[in-house]
Formats: structure tokens, C-alpha cells, sequence
């Protein structure tokens, strides 16, 4: 058997609970950077690479050799008598998921069977976040519980991860208007992509709202604007690495929007690529600039004050002086910009 799951944390559990077969963890913040259409997986994994590397997440070497690798036993699914998916339903598990059942929508498995397991909840576990919280006797018990994936649910896996790498965002909101009930957490996680694109008044995303909320509700340090960030999403996707990149992208000049409490900016350790952060990082204090607390009371526009945008939201490229789409949240929906 082969076991595909979101990262490390749950790929060492399911190693550790007596199931047998090889366990892959795909390993990939699909909800940062680009992801545009048209890519092979191998295409894809290059481009990957090098975003990851360029956030400083990582070394190229290192993140290339381990996509690599993650592709080559991906490529010998034909081996096993059954390959079984394990994720959960945040947004960063549902991209990866479509990203695989696309993936197999073109493979030729008439041997192999493909299992899904995929839960938003387990009995004794209040406020479940994620199969990272399961011990390997938990875990184990999930595996009777699997389900057969059908040609069906290929075929709306590919349609999904071809809506979000499309360069229009809304063939996702289209597609989150039909039948999603074979994979029921793809609605929810799309909408919270959605909240990702500026906000119409502020120029914010979601996450950067809720970090800047957070400064302000006197959350200082980079584990505590980390945790409080965590709070406020109803299904936390975002790790902490993705969460201080997001804040030092707000300490950034013409016009940023917080800073240190010394007045110095904040940013990620050069080291962050090679270990973790050290106790001076953890240290710090972070406070919000007067054009933070400016826009936090919808009173300015970042994406303005910034002089402009260059994002990837999946396969959509926002740049230049405005966002070509923002996010509506009283009517709840995209809104292309006349620029």
C-alpha cells in the first residue's frame, strides 16, 4: 500500500501505527505563490521549488531533491494494490488533495485502487485542527472508515485544481455553486481562498487583517501573533513559517503597516532556510505603524499606500498599481477592478 497525507507530522504517525505499506507526505503550501495552469507535476514542482525558495523557506537543492523525490514514488503507484489518500478538510489539505486526484484524473490505474480518508473531526478531540493531532492508535482506526474513489471523483478533483490554477478566479466560484458533496470541505476551503484577494475597502487579504487585529489586541511577540492568528480562522491552514512571512510582508517600506517596538523592521532570520528560529527572533516585539492602525480602520488602502500588488493567488497574477479582482465581504463575493 501506498499513503499519501499533508506533511511530515502526520506521514511519522501513520508510519508508527502498525499499517503497513510506504507513507508519502506531499509537503507543498499550495495557498502561497503561483500555481498556474497548464503545468505538468514535474513543471509544477520546479516552479514550486524555487517560490519556496524564494520565500526563504528553504535551500533549492534541498527543496527540489525532496519534490523529487516525493514525484518519483508518487510514479510508482502502479505497484500497490491500493493507494490511500489521508487529509483533513483545512484549505491547505483540500489543494493539496485536488492537486493529487488530478494527477491520477490522467494516470492508468485499472489495478490499483485509490482510498480517501478525509475528516474535519474525531470523537475526544475538541477544536480539531488536523490528523497532526492523532496518536498512531487514532490514526489506525480511521483506515476501516476509507472510501473508493471513483472516476467521478477524478473527474471533479481535476475540474477543482483546474479552477484554482485557472487565471480567472471565477471558474472557482462557479464551480463552488455546483454539486461539491463528494469532496464536502472543497466549498468552504475555496471561500476562504477567496478571502485571500484584497479586500475592497482595505487592500488587505483575510490573513493579513487578522495579524494586524492581533498586534492591535496586544499580541507582540512572533509565536504570540502566530497563535492569535490561528484563533480567528475557522479551520487554521496557515503554519507559522507562511504566518511571519505574511507579517514581514506588512514591515516592508514605502509605507509599512507595522514594525519592531525599537523601530526596526521586521523580518525573517536568513537562517530560517536551515533551522529553526532562534530565541532573539521569538523575542521581538511587534507593533503596528499609525498607517497600520490607518488601515485596519478601513481608512486607507494598503495595496495604495504600498504602491501597488504582486501576488499569485493559485493561478491568478495580481500586479501593478491596483488588484484586478478584490474581495466583496458584504456581498460576499469576488469584484473585478475597472484599472
Amino acid at each position: 500500500m501506498l499513503h499519501i497525507t499533508n506533511g511530515d507530522s502526520a506521514a511519522e504517525t501513520l508510519k508508527q501505527s502498525g499499517l503497513q505499506g510506504i507513507t508519502l507526505a506531499w509537503r507543498d503550501i499550495l495557498h502561497e505563490g503561483p500555481t498556474p495552469a497548464g503545468f505538468s507535476l514535474e513543471q509544477m514542482s520546479e516552479l514550486r521549488a524555487r517560490f519556496i525558495v524564494s520565500q526563504g523557506w528553504g535551500t533549492y537543492d534541498d527543496i527540489r531533491a525532496a519534490f523529487h523525490k516525493r514525484d518519483a514514488i508518487l510514479a510508482t503507484f502502479h505497484t500497490h494494490e491500493e493507494v490511500i489518500l489521508w487529509f483533513e478538510h483545512d484549505l491547505y489539505d483540500q489543494l493539496q488533495l485536488i492537486q493529487i486526484l488530478d494527477w491520477f484524473s490522467q494516470q492508468n490505474q485499472p489495478q490499483t485502487k485509490l482510498s480517501l480518508i478525509c475528516i474535519n473531526a474525531f470523537p475526544g478531540i475538541n477544536n480539531f485542527s488536523g490528523l497532526g493531532q492523532l496518536n498512531p492508535e487514532q490514526m489506525r482506526s480511521l483506515f476501516p472508515m476509507r472510501r473508493a474513489l471513483t472516476r467521478d471523483d477524478l473527474e471533479r478533483g481535476k475540474a477543482a485544481w483546474q479552477a484554482y490554477c485557472s487565471p480567472d478566479p471565477t471558474a472557482i466560484t462557479t464551480l463552488v455553486q455546483q454539486n461539491t458533496s463528494t469532496l464536502p470541505f472543497l466549498q468552504a476551503a475555496f471561500r476562504r481562498h477567496l478571502e485571500q484577494f484584497p479586500h475592497s475597502i482595505d487592500g488587505l487579504a483575510r490573513s493579513e487583517r487578522q495579524i494586524l487585529e492581533a498586534i492591535a489586541e496586544g499580541n507582540t511577540t512572533p509565536s504570540e501573533v502566530f497563535q492569535a492568528q490561528q484563533t480567528k480562522e475557522e479551520s487554521p491552514f496557515m503554519g507559522d513559517t507562511p504566518t511571519w512571512s505574511c507579517t514581514a510582508g506588512m514591515s516592508t517600506d514605502p509605507t509599512p503597516l507595522l514594525q519592531l517596538a525599537d523601530d526596526g523592521l521586521f523580518t525573517l532570520p536568513a537562517t530560517l532556510a536551515t533551522q529553526p528560529p532562534d530565541a532573539s527572533f521569538l523575542q521581538q516585539k511587534i507593533v503596528l505603524t499609525e498607517a497600520g492602525r490607518t488601515v485596519l480602520q478601513g481608512k486607507a488602502d494598503w495595496i495604495k499606500l504600498h504602491r501597488g500588488i504582486d501576488r499569485w493567488l493559485g493561478g491568478v497574477h495580481l500586479q501593478g498599481s491596483n488588484a484586478q479582482w478584490r474581495w466583496d465581504k458584504q456581498q460576499e463575493k469576488l469584484v473585478a477592478q475597472h484599472l
